[in-house]
Protein backbone atom coordinates (compact mmCIF):
# COMPACT_ATOMS: atom_id res chain seq x y z
CA UNK A 1 0.00 0.00 0.00
CA UNK A 2 1.41 3.34 -1.25
CA UNK A 3 1.97 6.23 1.20
CA UNK A 4 -0.73 9.03 1.44
CA UNK A 5 1.07 11.28 3.19
CA UNK A 6 4.82 11.32 4.95
CA UNK A 7 6.88 14.01 7.31
CA UNK A 8 10.55 13.87 7.76
CA UNK A 9 12.32 15.65 10.54
CA UNK A 10 9.86 17.82 10.94
CA UNK A 11 9.92 20.19 13.82
CA UNK A 12 7.82 22.64 15.39
CA UNK A 13 8.99 24.98 18.60
CA UNK A 14 7.24 27.93 20.39
CA UNK A 15 9.72 29.91 22.25
CA UNK A 16 11.68 27.28 23.93
CA UNK A 17 9.20 24.80 23.84
CA UNK A 18 9.57 21.61 21.20
CA UNK A 19 6.00 20.69 20.39
CA UNK A 20 6.95 18.49 17.59
CA UNK A 21 10.57 17.53 17.87
CA UNK A 22 11.92 15.60 15.00
CA UNK A 23 8.42 13.89 13.78
CA UNK A 24 8.97 10.89 11.13
CA UNK A 25 6.05 9.00 9.79
CA UNK A 26 4.46 7.69 6.72
CA UNK A 27 0.33 7.10 6.36
CA UNK A 28 -0.83 4.78 4.02
CA UNK A 29 -3.59 5.31 1.71
CA UNK A 30 -7.43 4.15 2.01
CA UNK A 31 -6.48 3.80 5.44
CA UNK A 32 -7.93 4.56 8.73
CA UNK A 33 -4.81 5.78 11.62
CA UNK A 34 -5.03 6.76 15.15
CA UNK A 35 -2.65 9.06 16.63
CA UNK A 36 -2.67 8.35 20.59
CA UNK A 37 -1.10 10.63 23.14
CA UNK A 38 -1.12 11.96 26.81
CA UNK A 39 -1.87 15.46 26.96
CA UNK A 40 0.63 18.21 25.94
CA UNK A 41 2.51 15.13 23.93
CA UNK A 42 1.93 17.40 20.30
CA UNK A 43 -1.02 15.88 18.97
CA UNK A 44 -3.41 18.82 18.01
CA UNK A 45 0.15 20.52 16.90
CA UNK A 46 0.65 17.80 14.41
CA UNK A 47 -2.66 17.95 12.92
CA UNK A 48 -2.17 21.86 12.38
CA UNK A 49 1.45 21.43 10.66
CA UNK A 50 -0.17 18.84 8.35
CA UNK A 51 -3.30 21.02 7.62
CA UNK A 52 -0.89 24.08 6.96
CA UNK A 53 -2.13 26.45 9.89
CA UNK A 54 1.03 25.97 11.61
CA UNK A 55 4.20 26.27 10.05
CA UNK A 56 6.83 24.00 10.85
CA UNK A 57 10.86 25.52 11.75
CA UNK A 58 12.36 22.39 9.16
CA UNK A 59 11.22 19.11 8.27
CA UNK A 60 9.38 18.26 5.14
CA UNK A 61 5.76 17.44 4.54
CA UNK A 62 5.07 15.47 1.22
CA UNK A 63 1.23 14.61 0.54
CA UNK A 64 -0.15 12.34 -2.36
CA UNK A 65 3.94 12.36 -3.91
CA UNK A 66 4.25 16.48 -3.31
CA UNK A 67 6.36 18.85 -1.20
CA UNK A 68 3.75 21.21 0.69
CA UNK A 69 5.84 22.21 3.34
CA UNK A 70 4.86 25.59 1.85
CA UNK A 71 1.52 24.77 0.50
CA UNK A 72 -0.74 26.69 1.89
CA UNK A 73 -3.95 24.95 3.41
CA UNK A 74 -6.59 25.40 1.16
CA UNK A 75 -4.47 23.90 -1.71
CA UNK A 76 -3.08 21.31 0.03
CA UNK A 77 -6.71 18.83 -0.18
CA UNK A 78 -6.85 18.29 3.42
CA UNK A 79 -10.41 18.28 5.35
CA UNK A 80 -9.94 19.32 9.03
CA UNK A 81 -12.94 18.33 11.20
CA UNK A 82 -12.43 20.36 14.68
CA UNK A 83 -12.97 19.05 18.02
CA UNK A 84 -15.68 21.39 18.97
CA UNK A 85 -16.91 21.13 15.35
CA UNK A 86 -16.92 25.16 14.69
CA UNK A 87 -20.67 24.97 12.70
CA UNK A 88 -21.92 28.30 11.65
CA UNK A 89 -24.89 28.51 13.99
CA UNK A 90 -26.87 30.97 12.16
CA UNK A 91 -27.00 28.45 8.91
CA UNK A 92 -29.06 25.29 8.46
CA UNK A 93 -27.27 21.68 8.43
CA UNK A 94 -28.31 21.58 4.43
CA UNK A 95 -25.90 25.21 4.36
CA UNK A 96 -23.16 24.10 6.76
CA UNK A 97 -22.67 21.51 4.46
CA UNK A 98 -23.06 23.50 1.07
CA UNK A 99 -20.40 26.40 2.76
CA UNK A 100 -17.18 24.62 1.63
CA UNK A 101 -18.33 23.74 -2.04
CA UNK A 102 -19.70 27.40 -2.37
CA UNK A 103 -16.93 29.63 -0.57
CA UNK A 104 -13.69 27.49 -1.44
CA UNK A 105 -10.67 29.54 -3.08
CA UNK A 106 -10.22 27.29 -5.82
CA UNK A 107 -13.18 25.64 -8.25
CA UNK A 108 -16.27 26.86 -5.55
CA UNK A 109 -19.51 25.35 -7.12
CA UNK A 110 -21.34 27.83 -9.01
CA UNK A 111 -24.34 25.26 -10.60
CA UNK A 112 -27.37 24.90 -8.04
CA UNK A 113 -28.43 21.93 -9.58
CA UNK A 114 -25.30 20.11 -8.91
CA UNK A 115 -24.44 21.93 -5.31
CA UNK A 116 -28.04 20.33 -4.31
CA UNK A 117 -27.09 16.42 -5.72
CA UNK A 118 -23.53 17.03 -4.02
CA UNK A 119 -25.28 18.00 -0.76
CA UNK A 120 -27.88 15.31 -0.73
CA UNK A 121 -25.60 12.72 -1.79
CA UNK A 122 -23.22 13.65 1.57
CA UNK A 123 -26.25 14.22 3.82
CA UNK A 124 -27.77 10.21 2.88
CA UNK A 125 -24.49 9.22 3.28
CA UNK A 126 -24.16 10.41 7.31
CA UNK A 127 -27.19 9.58 8.26
CA UNK A 128 -28.92 13.33 8.41
CA UNK A 129 -32.16 12.50 5.99
CA UNK A 130 -34.77 14.51 7.14
CA UNK A 131 -32.55 17.39 9.44
CA UNK A 132 -31.83 19.71 5.94
CA UNK A 133 -33.65 22.46 7.04
CA UNK A 134 -32.96 22.39 11.11
CA UNK A 135 -30.33 25.31 12.80
CA UNK A 136 -27.28 23.57 14.16
CA UNK A 137 -28.67 24.48 17.43
CA UNK A 138 -31.88 22.23 16.92
CA UNK A 139 -30.04 18.94 16.54
CA UNK A 140 -28.06 16.87 19.08
CA UNK A 141 -24.26 16.43 19.53
CA UNK A 142 -23.99 13.04 17.61
CA UNK A 143 -26.08 15.26 14.62
CA UNK A 144 -23.38 18.01 14.86
CA UNK A 145 -20.51 15.32 14.49
CA UNK A 146 -21.89 14.25 11.53
CA UNK A 147 -22.70 17.75 9.73
CA UNK A 148 -18.92 18.91 10.40
CA UNK A 149 -17.73 15.41 9.54
CA UNK A 150 -20.61 15.98 6.02
CA UNK A 151 -18.90 19.43 5.87
CA UNK A 152 -15.72 17.89 5.18
CA UNK A 153 -16.06 15.43 3.39
CA UNK A 154 -18.45 17.37 0.50
CA UNK A 155 -15.18 18.54 -0.79
CA UNK A 156 -14.00 15.58 -1.29
CA UNK A 157 -10.31 15.93 0.33
CA UNK A 158 -7.99 13.56 -0.13
CA UNK A 159 -7.28 12.81 3.75
CA UNK A 160 -8.98 14.00 6.51
CA UNK A 161 -7.89 15.31 9.88
CA UNK A 162 -10.24 14.64 13.45
CA UNK A 163 -8.88 16.64 16.13
CA UNK A 164 -10.73 14.71 19.14
CA UNK A 165 -14.02 14.24 17.21
CA UNK A 166 -15.41 12.01 20.12
CA UNK A 167 -14.76 14.28 22.89
CA UNK A 168 -17.54 15.96 23.10
CA UNK A 169 -20.45 13.06 22.92
CA UNK A 170 -21.12 11.32 25.84
CA UNK A 171 -20.20 7.33 26.68
CA UNK A 172 -23.26 5.76 24.40
CA UNK A 173 -23.05 8.20 21.50
CA UNK A 174 -18.65 7.97 20.81
CA UNK A 175 -19.21 3.94 21.24
CA UNK A 176 -22.13 4.20 18.30
CA UNK A 177 -20.07 7.15 16.33
CA UNK A 178 -16.52 4.68 16.22
CA UNK A 179 -18.55 2.23 14.00
CA UNK A 180 -19.93 4.55 11.78
CA UNK A 181 -17.07 6.90 11.32
CA UNK A 182 -15.14 3.65 10.30
CA UNK A 183 -18.10 2.86 7.78
CA UNK A 184 -18.16 6.46 6.39
CA UNK A 185 -14.27 6.44 5.68
CA UNK A 186 -14.75 3.33 3.73
CA UNK A 187 -17.57 4.37 1.76
CA UNK A 188 -15.36 7.25 0.84
CA UNK A 189 -12.01 5.50 0.38
CA UNK A 190 -10.06 8.31 1.78
CA UNK A 191 -7.61 8.00 4.85
CA UNK A 192 -8.87 9.51 8.00
CA UNK A 193 -6.12 10.96 10.86
CA UNK A 194 -7.98 10.60 14.04
CA UNK A 195 -6.57 12.19 17.33
CA UNK A 196 -7.69 11.15 20.67
CA UNK A 197 -6.07 10.59 24.27
CA UNK A 198 -8.35 7.59 24.53
CA UNK A 199 -6.50 4.15 24.45
CA UNK A 200 -9.77 2.68 24.25
CA UNK A 201 -10.91 4.27 21.09
CA UNK A 202 -7.31 4.60 19.60
CA UNK A 203 -6.93 0.82 19.33
CA UNK A 204 -10.15 -0.07 18.53
CA UNK A 205 -10.65 2.69 15.69
CA UNK A 206 -7.74 2.32 13.92
CA UNK A 207 -5.93 0.39 11.27
CA UNK A 208 -2.60 1.96 12.15
CA UNK A 209 -2.14 3.69 15.68
CA UNK A 210 0.66 6.06 16.32
CA UNK A 211 1.39 6.65 19.77
CA UNK A 212 2.81 10.40 20.19
CA UNK A 213 5.28 10.64 23.48
CA UNK A 214 7.26 13.43 24.59
CA UNK A 215 7.05 15.62 20.88
CA UNK A 216 7.92 12.24 19.10
CA UNK A 217 6.41 8.88 17.57
CA UNK A 218 7.37 6.44 19.89
CA UNK A 219 5.63 3.59 18.35
CA UNK A 220 3.57 3.19 15.17
CA UNK A 221 1.97 -0.48 14.38
CA UNK A 222 -1.57 -2.36 14.00
CA UNK A 223 -3.48 -2.08 17.24
CA UNK A 224 -2.10 -5.89 18.23
CA UNK A 225 1.33 -4.56 17.77
CA UNK A 226 0.92 -1.56 20.18
CA UNK A 227 -1.21 -3.96 22.97
CA UNK A 228 0.70 -6.54 23.51
CA UNK A 229 4.11 -5.33 22.13
CA UNK A 230 4.75 -1.92 23.40
CA UNK A 231 8.22 -0.60 22.12
CA UNK A 232 8.85 1.17 25.09
CA UNK A 233 7.92 1.49 29.15
CA UNK A 234 6.40 5.51 28.39
CA UNK A 235 4.05 3.42 25.76
CA UNK A 236 2.63 0.68 28.22
CA UNK A 237 2.11 3.41 31.10
CA UNK A 238 -0.22 5.02 28.72
CA UNK A 239 -1.75 2.35 27.59
CA UNK A 240 -3.12 1.80 30.89
CA UNK A 241 -3.43 -1.80 31.18
CA UNK A 242 0.06 -2.90 32.37
CA UNK A 243 1.52 -3.14 35.95
CA UNK A 244 4.87 -1.40 35.75
CA UNK A 245 8.21 -2.38 37.84
CA UNK A 246 11.53 -0.19 37.89
CA UNK A 247 14.67 -1.60 38.92
CA UNK A 248 17.51 -3.24 36.32
CA UNK A 249 19.12 -6.07 34.87
CA UNK A 250 20.43 -8.28 37.76
CA UNK A 251 21.16 -12.37 37.89
CA UNK A 252 18.95 -13.64 35.36
CA UNK A 253 16.21 -11.42 36.33
CA UNK A 254 15.06 -8.06 36.91
CA UNK A 255 15.69 -6.36 39.99
CA UNK A 256 12.71 -4.37 41.93
CA UNK A 257 11.82 -3.67 45.36
CA UNK A 258 9.31 -6.48 44.98
CA UNK A 259 12.93 -8.58 44.38
CA UNK A 260 14.38 -10.22 41.58
CA UNK A 261 11.52 -10.84 38.41
CA UNK A 262 11.67 -13.34 36.23
CA UNK A 263 11.48 -13.45 32.42
CA UNK A 264 11.71 -15.28 29.14
CA UNK A 265 13.34 -13.96 25.82
CA UNK A 266 15.35 -11.19 25.49
CA UNK A 267 14.28 -7.22 26.66
CA UNK A 268 13.36 -4.73 24.54
CA UNK A 269 16.20 -2.01 24.51
CA UNK A 270 14.72 1.25 26.07
CA UNK A 271 15.69 4.48 27.40
CA UNK A 272 14.05 3.83 30.87
CA UNK A 273 14.83 0.60 32.08
CA UNK A 274 11.64 -1.45 33.23
CA UNK A 275 9.41 -4.65 33.49
CA UNK A 276 5.64 -4.98 32.55
CA UNK A 277 2.71 -7.15 32.93
CA UNK A 278 -0.46 -6.63 31.49
CA UNK A 279 -3.29 -6.68 34.07
CA UNK A 280 -5.44 -9.52 32.49
CA UNK A 281 -2.24 -11.70 32.67
CA UNK A 282 -2.41 -12.15 36.68
CA UNK A 283 -3.78 -14.67 38.52
CA UNK A 284 -4.82 -13.94 42.75
CA UNK A 285 -4.41 -16.64 44.63
CA UNK A 286 -3.95 -17.36 48.42
CA UNK A 287 -1.05 -16.12 50.35
CA UNK A 288 1.55 -18.71 50.24
CA UNK A 289 0.66 -20.54 47.38
CA UNK A 290 3.10 -22.37 45.71
CA UNK A 291 3.94 -21.46 42.23
CA UNK A 292 5.36 -23.03 39.06
CA UNK A 293 9.03 -23.15 37.42
CA UNK A 294 7.55 -20.98 34.47
CA UNK A 295 5.90 -18.43 37.16
CA UNK A 296 6.24 -15.20 38.93
CA UNK A 297 4.90 -14.40 42.13
CA UNK A 298 4.86 -11.87 44.62
CA UNK A 299 2.60 -11.00 47.31
CA UNK A 300 0.16 -7.80 47.97
CA UNK A 301 -2.76 -6.44 50.27
CA UNK A 302 -6.14 -6.09 48.84
CA UNK A 303 -7.78 -2.65 48.88
CA UNK A 304 -10.54 -2.79 46.65
CA UNK A 305 -12.27 -4.31 43.64
CA UNK A 306 -14.07 -1.85 40.83
CA UNK A 307 -16.36 -2.62 38.28
CA UNK A 308 -16.31 -1.84 35.01
CA UNK A 309 -19.10 -3.87 32.75
CA UNK A 310 -17.28 -6.55 30.87
CA UNK A 311 -14.35 -6.89 33.63
CA UNK A 312 -13.68 -6.42 37.48
CA UNK A 313 -10.66 -4.54 38.25
CA UNK A 314 -8.48 -5.82 41.46
CA UNK A 315 -6.18 -3.19 43.20
CA UNK A 316 -3.57 -4.65 45.59
CA UNK A 317 -0.78 -2.75 47.43
CA UNK A 318 2.82 -3.62 47.34
CA UNK A 319 5.02 -4.05 50.51
CA UNK A 320 6.73 -0.73 49.21
CA UNK A 321 3.30 0.92 48.44
CA UNK A 322 3.07 0.59 44.92
CA UNK A 323 -0.50 -0.32 44.15
CA UNK A 324 -0.67 -3.38 42.11
CA UNK A 325 -3.70 -3.81 39.45
CA UNK A 326 -5.21 -7.34 38.03
CA UNK A 327 -8.42 -7.57 35.43
CA UNK A 328 -10.45 -10.31 35.24
CA UNK A 329 -13.01 -10.40 32.28
CA UNK A 330 -16.32 -11.69 33.35
CA UNK A 331 -16.87 -13.74 30.44
CA UNK A 332 -14.03 -16.25 31.94
CA UNK A 333 -15.68 -16.97 35.01
CA UNK A 334 -17.81 -15.27 37.48
CA UNK A 335 -16.15 -12.56 39.44
CA UNK A 336 -14.15 -13.23 42.91
CA UNK A 337 -14.55 -11.57 46.03
CA UNK A 338 -11.14 -10.86 47.68
CA UNK A 339 -11.40 -9.68 51.65
CA UNK A 340 -9.86 -6.19 52.44
CA UNK A 341 -6.77 -6.04 54.25
CA UNK A 342 -5.92 -9.58 53.31
CA UNK A 343 -2.89 -10.73 51.70
CA UNK A 344 -2.96 -12.22 48.25
CA UNK A 345 -0.18 -14.26 46.17
CA UNK A 346 0.01 -12.50 42.59
CA UNK A 347 1.15 -14.50 39.84
CA UNK A 348 1.67 -14.76 36.09
CA UNK A 349 4.02 -16.66 33.43
CA UNK A 350 7.66 -15.51 32.73
CA UNK A 351 6.64 -15.40 29.31
CA UNK A 352 3.63 -12.84 29.72
CA UNK A 353 6.17 -10.17 31.11
CA UNK A 354 7.79 -7.31 29.45
CA UNK A 355 10.98 -6.43 30.23
CA UNK A 356 12.89 -2.91 28.50
CA UNK A 357 16.50 -2.66 29.75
Amino acid sequence: MSAVLQLSNVVKTYGDLRALDGIELSLPEDSYVSLLGPSGSGKTTLLRVIAGFEQPESGAIRFSGKDVSNTPPHERNIGFVFQNFALFPHLSVYDNIAFGLVNRAVDPVTDMKLLDRKVRDMISLVGLAGLEGRATTQISGGQKQRVALARTLVTEPQMVLLDEPLGALDANLRARMRSELRMIRERCGVTFLHVTGSETEALAMGDTVLVLDRARIAQQGDSDTIYNRPCSPAVARFLNCYNLFSGKMADGGFATAQGLLGFQGHPQRAADPAYAIRYDRVDIRPAGAAATADEVQIEGTFIASEYTGSAVNAFFSLDDGKVFEVEAHLSHRAPENYEPHRRYALAWKREDALVFA
